[in-house]
């Protein structure tokens, strides 16, 4: 019977004392990843951004899609000034948002341009039926 006791005792004190440490891991890594993201600046994020404005620039969503390419640019602008200002969650948030806002931009400009180019063809096909139908009277 004292030897049950003591097992018992023995495995509860194992159990408390490895649950303690995995806690304590946890919190360690927890507030490690949440300082490491407020310390840091999106860099990364920032050039991925810069890169998706420019090439929406070079798809024309400046002409296409200017409300998007417009909202695009000045989040951009507001991410760089958070980075400046070291508020690294604000400048990463609005650099992503900014992101997605040129992405939109550029596919509202190919789009736009695909139209176009099918309107422009349709009128082509159009133009030599019509010249078609005066070569034949």
């Amino acid at each position: 019977m004292e030897l049950t006791t003591m097992q018992t005792r023995t495995a509860n004190t194992s159990s408390t004392h490895l649950r303690g440490l995995k806690l304590a891991a946890l919190a360690l890594g927890s507030s490690l990843v949440l300082a490491g993201c407020a310390g840091n600046p999106p860099s990364e994020q920032y050039a991925v951004t810069q890169s998706a404005v420019n090439s929406a620039v070079s798809a024309g969503a400046t002409e296409f899609a200017a409300v998007e390419m417009k909202a695009a640019q000045d989040k951009l602008k507001q991410a760089e000034i958070a980075m400046h200002d070291k508020q690294y969650d604000d400048a990463k948030r609005l650099a992503e948002q900014a992101e997605w806002d040129a992405r939109v931009a550029e596919r509202k400009a190919q789009a736009a341009k695909a139209e176009k180019a099918v309107q422009d063809a349709r009128q082509g096909v159009q133009d030599l039926r019509e010249e078609g139908m005066r070569s034949v009277e």
